[in-house]
């Protein structure tokens, strides 16, 4: 005699809990944090770029001794100005074009880079203002006296802006900013991603902060090179007052004329120096950000 057959389960079981996505704001906290610790790096960026300063030390030095260690904080309030604006909107903007292209954490490089210019061309236009008041805080003490602006604060240069110069000055440099972002975005977010999805494939990596360190810091180290050029005519432009002096192409000509083609690259080095802990302390920031989220969600 044959024994019974035992009843068939026919529940279907549960489906996995779908995971819901991350605050939108999550990317500019991160990168307010990491601006925050690397300003001075940022403040002798934008001081070699857009002043007569030539050597980081020097700058730096220049710096202390005309304002104290105070100075090297120098246009603080712009700067976070220009990350709750601009990199607020990259990051919103990166998630959300990679879910229109079809991105994944796998997907190939030039996808991932779609995603990015996406989300450039949309930061460089929206964080357009907070990125022309960071940059003036941040050289006017490189300037004489009688040609400083002399600002209180980013709110301060936001009113006396449209106040003195009108609406217009809010998009002084957009064009390059624009195409700075869109190189940015697409050479550092991008890489980011996918870095960490390649570092992953291999037997030495797991999800963890030497992987995102890795990662962080080739990425950091493309978007340096990919966006120097830009960066310069950006910092020179914004910097300028006055009519004419918001003229991408004869910015470009007054520039090769006195220092020649390599001066698209000036301030490489305090860029990367500045650019690379940034780089690696806002991804670092951000993958423990989501992993504050996700312990506060019981997803951990």
């Amino acid at each position: 005699m044959s024994s019974p057959t035992p009843p068939v389960d026919t529940q279907t079981p549960p489906s996995p809990k779908k995971k819901q996505p991350y605050p939108f704001w999550l990317g500019g906290l991160a990168a307010t944090i990491a601006a925050s610790i690397t300003h001075p790096l940022d403040l002798t960026k934008v001081r070699l770029q857009a002043s007569g300063d030539k050597r980081m030390i020097a700058s730096i030095r220049k710096t202390v001794a005309t304002a104290g260690m105070r100075g090297l904080y120098d246009g603080i309030s712009g700067t976070w100005m220009r990350q709750m604006s601009y990199s607020l909107c990259r990051f919103w903007a990166y998630d959300e074009s990679k879910k229109i292209l079809g991105a994944g954490p796998n997907s190939p490089p030039y996808l991932l880079a779609g995603a990015g210019m996406m989300a450039g061309a949309i930061a460089g236009i929206v964080g357009n203002p907070g990125e022309v008041v960071m940059v003036r805080l941040q050289g006017d003490f490189a300037k004489p006296p009688e040609k400083r602006f002399n600002y209180k604060h980013c709110f301060d240069a936001l009113f006396r802006m449209v106040r003195e110069e009108g609406a217009s000055s809010l998009v002084r440099g957009v064009g390059p900013n624009v195409f700075r972002s869109i190189l940015m975005n697409s050479s550092q977010l991008a890489s980011y991603d996918f870095f960490k999805a390649e570092l992953l494939k291999t037997k030495y990596f797991n999800d963890n902060i030497a992987c995102h360190f890795t990662a962080s810091f080739a990425a950091g180290t493309v978007a340096t090179t990919v966006c120097s050029p830009a960066d310069v005519l950006k910092s020179r432009i914004m910097n300028a007052s006055g009519p004419g002096s918001s003229s991408t192409l004869g910015v470009i000509k007054s520039s090769l004329a006195n220092e020649g083609a390599m001066f698209m690259f000036k301030g490489w080095l305090p860029a990367w120096t500045r650019l690379q802990p940034t780089t690696i302390l806002i991804f670092l920031t951000l993958e423990q950000l989501k992993r504050a989220v996700d312990y506060t969600r019981g997803d951990l």
